[in-house]
Parts: C-alpha cells; structure tokens; sequence
C-alpha cells in the first residue's frame, strides 16, 4: 500500500490501519522503521541519493504533508489521510497503553525528553516509558546498552531529519526494539517549549500557514509546495 512521488515512496495506510500492522509487528517480533515524508524531504531526496535510498528503506513512510495528499488527489491514488509525526507518535503511545507496551525516548536537548515523559504519563497514566536519553549524550555504545537494558517495544528519536533517520538505520539491528520512529521536534512541543498550531488549522492542514504567520522567514521553504505539485505533475515516477 505504498505510492510513489518523485522516487519517495508514501505509505496509503490511514491512522487505524498503521497502528494495526505496528502492533502486529511487535507481536511478531519484526522490525519496523516510520518516518515522516513531505514534499520539502521528497525535493531534497530528489538531489540525494543517499536521502532517497534511506527514506525509502523506511518500513512506513508516513504522509506528513498536506502537499502528499494534493498530489495523490491529482493522481487518483488513496492517500486520504495526513499522518503528522507528532500526531503518529501520540496515536502509538495511546495503542501502547492500550496493549501492555513500552517506549522508549531518546534525543532532544538536556531536559526536554524528561519534561515531555512526565507530560505524556500525565495524559496516558497506563503508558510505560521505560527511559529517557537527551541528543546530547555522545557515548553511542552507553546509549545502545541503554536502550537494551529496557527492551522497550517502541523507540521515538528525536535527532532531527535526516539524522535520526540515519542513526535509525544504522543501529535498529543491534537493539532490542521492534519499532522505530524518528519524530524530529515533536519532544520541545510534548515538553511544552514549543507551542502547536491550534487545533483548527490542524483540522484543515493549515499548521504551515499558522507557521507562516508566526515565522515570515518559513516563506522560501513553503514555495516548495508548488514546487513540488508542480513537479509531480509533469513527472512520471
């Protein structure tokens, strides 16, 4: 159930539907690696090869972006749904409450995993985050003893794109962790220093145009949008 835009491949799962086949995949002891696609990714991909060879090693490429469901509406696909990296990390914390599994968090400034931790038990109390490791921890065989020493189920790494794709890739085999999922900022928003787009302009993908509003200097990066469309459009892959 994948599409594919520029060479990016796009997962067409809804919400319900990826939370099912994670959940199986812990049960089955499989590996599963998420990661967040939009267009501003799929154009960088476009020039790197690397990029686009890592994003598409991905198990699900989640469509976070609302110029991924443009472009599937242009081209009749089934991506119907934005899947945002922050929304995808709450949905499987909830599922893991739900069914007896563990995370673990990993990345982000000194502090900041921690804070977001105690937000998420406030909000989910039968949620088991089995660790915490902030992004500035530089010894990389202590943090993989860490990280092992819990046997979390799921791990949520926030290193930035395309870093903690590349340390995703790099190290799932050597972990004791069946699901991976690098969520870029989403722990300074669960931690509260960053807010959220109100809940409106979520409801109708406008989160780049409160962003806009809130930052003008974010205008080059959402040219892009059109950019992208645009290149969609006339492309064949």
């Amino acid at each position: 159930m994948k599409e594919n835009y520029l060479g990016v491949e796009v997962s067409s799962y809804s919400y319900s539907q990826l939370t099912d086949q994670i959940i199986e995949d812990i049960n089955k002891d499989r590996k599963s690696f998420i990661v967040a696609i939009n267009p501003e990714k799929v154009l960088k991909a476009e020039k790197d090869k690397d990029l686009l060879q890592l994003l598409n090693k991905a198990t699900y490429q989640i469509p976070d972006g609302v110029g991924i469901l443009i472009a599937s509406k242009f081209r009749n696909g089934n991506i119907n749904e934005r899947i945002t990296g922050i929304d995808m990390l709450m949905t499987l914390c909830k599922t893991a409450s739900e069914n007896g599994k563990n995370v673990f968090l990993y990345g982000a400034k000194p502090g900041v995993a921690e804070q977001a931790k105690q937000n998420l038990e406030a909000k989910l109390p039968n949620l088991s985050i089995v660790g915490v490791i902030d992004g500035y921890e530089k010894d990389q065989e202590s943090i993989k003893r860490q990280i092992n020493d819990a046997n979390p189920d799921i791990i949520f790494v926030a290193l930035g794109s395309p870093a903690q794709e590349y340390w995703i890739l790099n190290n799932m085999e050597q972990l004791n962790v069946n699901i991976f999922q690098g969520v870029g900022g989403s722990f300074d928003v669960l931690s509260g220093n960053i807010k959220r787009a109100p809940a409106f302009f979520r409801k109708f993908g406008l989160e780049w145009f409160y962003r806009l509003i809130k930052e003008p200097f974010r205008i080059k990066r959402q040219l892009k949008l059109p950019l992208f469309l645009l290149k969609v459009i006339f492309s064949k892959k």
